[in-house]
């Protein structure tokens, strides 16, 4: 029997929709088709995210194939920005058999996070765009007429506060 003639296929191409000879899978196949690395997937399992799997009478791991789509679900939920944590929790409120607007209050929280991180990002992003047009060279001894860059008087003010002896104040 040549490659091509494997009655099973090859491993490497099996897909989601393609039937196995078993309801399970094995780890290496999981983690293919879900795009994850075999100890993301071993993580998973000991966080608590995807059920410990059956073993096969061998000792494999035999996870059931709905297993793929949650792992697709715990990436996308990542990429939506919830932590791990958060993704546990958000699992764990979803297999309740009642509704839960939890979902929909953590996302409106998400979405407050992300508008934050993104007016911090313009705020960088404007300011590195102001050390460009006045060409400022040096973080802490700029000689730029209008430096953007508040460290050399910040570092001044923390010279100050922290000479032991600092200079006599005059009062006139």
């Amino acid at each position: 029997m040549t490659s091509g003639s494997n009655p099973y296929g090859n491993r490497s191409k099996i897909t989601a929709t393609q039937p196995t000879e078993s309801v399970h899978l094995r780890t290496g196949q999981v983690a293919e088709l879900a795009g994850v690395n075999i100890q993301t997937l071993r993580y998973y399992e000991r966080r608590g995210l995807i059920a410990k799997p059956d073993r096969s009478p061998g000792g494999h791991r035999a996870y059931p194939p709905e297993t793929v789509t949650l792992l697709g679900v715990i990436k996308a939920a990542q990429r939506l920005g919830f932590t791990l944590e958060e993704v546990a929790e958000l699992l764990e409120t979803g297999r309740r058999s009642h509704p839960s607007p939890d979902l929909q209050e953590r996302a409106k929280a998400k979405m407050t996070e992300i508008d934050r991180k993104i007016a911090d990002l313009t705020t960088i992003r404007d300011t590195l765009g102001q050390v460009i047009a006045a060409r400022c060279t040096s973080l802490m001894h700029c000689t730029c007429p209008d430096c953007p860059l508040p460290y050399a008087e910040l570092t001044e003010r923390n010279a100050d506060a922290a000479d032991p002896h600092p200079a006599p104040v005059v009062l006139t």
